[in-house]
């Protein structure tokens, strides 16, 4: 990624050195001083649940009444449960409203003279804070609630809370109007909303622009606690508390680590109160290694652009070189490097090679003279790489992903990529000190994979030794979860897709139920030597809302990336969902009004809070000649810019530069209806992109697909073929094989029937239903060869529907 600025000059920089501060932190320009003086966060850890309150204190040093707004991150699986405003001492409570609703409501109260604040989620991780009607002198306190969990693997659990939003790589053309946000970057055709999550970026050479504190205390909640660990900021401890040092600056992510020994296997049960409802947690504990694991395909995704330079371009090299030695001789295996272009190794083929000794240092030998340049593009090396896993049968799936994950396109990634992971288990590996989590986070959740964030080199073989055991195959496979005396609300249990069980990995699974609170949960699956895996756990009941809060904020994640992927009907579901367990997502805010008018007329000074460029990024490179940048806050009169914008920001209306990096994305349109997450219009909607398509390519090649648009009958039917003869040759292979290929080809037949509506295609349609039921292994076998030899060789069969499929008969 390449970020284009205009810094200031060093007669400039000089001047604003030697103006005077108004107190510690604050920094004076010629265009006034920042708005947020103090950032306070304070975290309660116990057990495996973080509570956190985040204060941030907005104050006024103008002469006229000022509006605040800061672009700020949370951490991506907290739940925001409550928000408080206090100001000249009284303290309001915010209250959770539809999205549109809560911002017509500050806009009135602005507009009245009654200072107002109001917190929205425009990212998993990315939030924005406004605060009006501040007057002269005055200081507004607005705090956050937050309730979120620890992740924990191979005893050790992780507190990570983000303190800067790093700049982002946004494709497309730039839309036309005013921006829906107040960032610098413009709004495009790909990321309707890119000014939402582009805060303006402070130069280098400014003093800290606020005070930051930081303290987090530790409760092992029955657990046995070992060492703790802060990998990128000094704490001090004292009466039990962790506190970092004074002069810190919000420029990388505060990650804690807590060494705890293993817990039990545990069920619990939170009853809502009066009704008969409640939330379920459930945690499963993987069984001990027993058979070798299975040969694997692995596709392997290496970020170069030009975010990624400096210590995070070495430490990729190192984690993509970890991933090709974890490769044995039966493997295959694919290396695909990308910025704004994709490369290939020298000498393999640009499909899958054998991980023979020779091609694996090919791969090492091209992942070593990779640099950081260009654009990040990350959507054509994802649908590429999935593409070249879709004919593995009989063989582990695997993709992994090396990135800082800064890109502002994510809704239209998981659009285009969601139709092809199947089977495929996708892990990532970010690689930053402001690491874009969330967006990490969907991707591995979504491919059933694991995420896995590296924020220096200290962190990165432990790191990779994590993904390392994951790229081997699940202990367990095949998960099913049934309760008995517990009665579970269909459609509402989180993950909605179930991992497998892997090695120092505890799965956590949380849901609704109804009636009472006890019974017991059943946990079924297949081990990798195909024998019966059976756990049963009693449940517990206990008062714990902190449960309640976590499954919402993972209920409304589900339910977003749904809606990402184009259900849009699950809009009003969200909505829903949201308000009634008090939890903030994309389509809701907090909004808080205070019923005093103390600035009659509403007229505001308006001022966007610059953040600190991340720790460890290069300072960005001078804008090229003739660039239109936006201001990093608004107009002051007159004096330099104090704050640049992380991406080149031309008037709304201008085309973009002709710059490295900036491609506009091809086979897309803006629809100017109300976009999906409350930002301006500018929907984004795939027009013929090939993306979801990309598996289709190799039947091209066999002769099945000859031409663009829908597959045609004759061209369904050779890919039938195909996969018919799939299934003879792999007739005498062992049952977990057998059942593996057989959830492998459902997963297939459902992608290549989503466009295709005509009857003609009814017996994949009901093979597929039958693929997913309960039947045996044999029955579902026969079931699939016969219906595939008909429709692949019988033109009478695809188009007969008088007559019953013959397991029907």
């Amino acid at each position: 990624m390449i970020i284009y600025v205009n810094p200031m000059g060093a007669a400039e920089l000089e001047r604003v050195r030697s103006l005077p501060e108004t107190g510690f932190g604050a920094l004076r320009t010629d265009r006034g001083n920042l708005p947020l003086d103090r950032l306070d966060v304070r975290a309660a850890v116990s057990g495996l649940v973080a509570r956190t309150e985040v204060t941030a204190e907005f104050v006024n040093t103008h002469d006229t009444a000022l509006e605040a707004t800061y672009i700020f991150p949370l951490p991506d699986r907290a739940a925001v449960t409550g928000m408080t405003m206090t100001a000249a001492d009284r303290t309001v409570t915010a209250e959770l409203q539809e999205r549109g609703a809560a911002r017509e409501q500050y806009d009135q109260a602005i507009a009245a003279g009654q200072r107002a604040s109001i917190a929205e989620e425009e990212r998993p991780d990315v939030f924005t804070m406004r605060a009006g009607n501040i007057p002269p002198g005055e200081r507004v306190v607005v705090r956050l609630h937050l309730v979120g969990p620890l992740p924990y693997e191979d005893g050790a659990a992780t507190f990570r809370f983000p303190l800067v939003v790093a700049p982002r790589y946004v494709p497309g053309a730039p839309l036309a109007g005013p921006y829906s946000g107040d960032g610098q970057t413009p709004d495009t055709d790909a990321v309707p909303d890119a000014s939402r999550i582009s805060p303006p970026v402070l130069l280098p050479g400014f003093p800290n622009p606020l005070r930051l504190s930081l303290e987090v205390t530790v409760d092992p909640a029955g657990l046995e606690l070992g060492e703790v660990r802060s990998s990128l900021h000094t704490v001090a401890e004292e009466d039990g508390t962790l506190r970092i040092h004074p002069g810190e600056r919000a420029d990388r992510d505060f990650v804690l680590r807590l060494e705890y020994a293993p817990g039990g296997q545990t069920a619990v049960a939170v009853p809502d109160g009066e009704g008969g409802e409640g939330t379920y947690q459930l945690v499963v504990l993987p069984p001990a290694e027993a058979a070798p694991p299975r040969p694997k395909d692995v596709v392997l995704l290496l970020d170069r652009s030009g975010s990624m330079s400096g210590w995070k371009m070495v430490a990729a090299r190192r984690a993509a070189a970890r991933v090709i030695d974890t490769l044995t001789d039966g493997d295959r295996f694919a290396v695909l490097t990308f910025d704004n272009t994709v490369e290939h190794p020298d000498g393999l083929d640009a499909g899958l090679s054998p991980a023979t000794d020779r091609n694996r240092y090919r791969a090492v030998e091209h992942l070593a003279r990779a640099d950081a340049r260009g654009g990040t593009e990350m959507l054509t090396p994802l649908t590429s790489g999935l593409g070249l896993l879709t004919d593995s049968s009989g063989r582990d799936r695997v993709l992994v992903l090396v990135t800082d994950g800064q890109v502002g396109n994510e809704d239209q990634i998981v659009h285009e990529v969601v139709p092809l992971i199947g089977a495929t288990r996708l892990h990532t590996v970010g690689i930053d000190r402001a690491v874009n989590a969330g967006f990490l986070g969907r991707l591995a959740a979504l491919g059933a994979g694991r995420a896995e964030l590296v924020e220096s080199e200290d962190r990165l073989d432990e790191a990779m030794e994590h993904i390392h055991r994951r790229i081997g195959a699940p202990l367990v496979t095949g998960l099913a979860v049934d309760g008995e005396g517990i009665t579970v609300a269909d459609g509402s249990r989180t993950p909605r897709r179930l991992p497998g069980l892997y090695p120092g990995v505890p799965l956590v699974v949380t849901g609704r139920y109804t009636g009472a609170a006890g019974g017991a949960f059943t946990v079924t699956g297949r081990t990798r030597d195909d024998q019966e895996f059976r756990t049963r756990v009693t449940v517990e009941e206990r008062t714990e809302p902190a449960v309640t809060a976590q499954w919402a904020r993972a209920r409304l994640r589900d339910l977003e990336d749904a809606y990402a992927a184009g259900d849009h009907q699950l809009e009003k579901t969200i909505v829903d969902t949201s308000l009634r367990f008090g939890v903030l997502c994309r389509f809701t805010a907090f909004v808080a009004v205070d019923e005093r008018v103390v600035n009659e007329g509403g007229q505001v000074k308006r001022v966007t809070q610059p953040v600190e460029m991340p720790s460890g990024w290069e300072t960005p490179a001078p804008a090229p000649p003739g660039i239109v940048l936006a201001s990093a806050v608004s107009p002051f009169p007159g004096g330099p810019v104090a704050a640049a914008a992380p991406m080149f920001a031309p008037s709304p209306s201008a085309a973009p530069p002709s710059a490295p990096g900036f491609a506009p994305i091809g086979s897309v349109q803006a629809d100017m209806s109300p976009p999906p997450f409350g930002g301006a219009a500018g929907d984004l909607r795939a027009v013929g992109s090939p993306a979801p398509r990309a598996h289709l390519k190799r039947a091209r090649s066999r002769g099945a697909h000859s031409g663009g648009g829908a597959l045609t009958l004759d061209e369904v039917r050779a890919l039938v073929a195909v996969e018919a003869d799939r299934l003879r040759e792999a007739t005498g292979r062992p049952a977990y094989e057998r059942r593996d290929l057989l959830d492998d080809l459902s997963s297939r037949l459902t992608v290549l029937l989503t466009p295709l509506q005509e009857a003609d295609f009814t017996p994949l349609r009901e093979l597929v239903d039958l693929l997913g039921g309960d039947g045996t292994l044999e029955e579902k076998w026969e079931a699939a060869l016969n219906v595939l030899t008909m429709f692949g060789e019988d033109p009478a069969a695809s188009s007969d529907q008088t007559r019953k499929p013959f397991w029907k008969r």
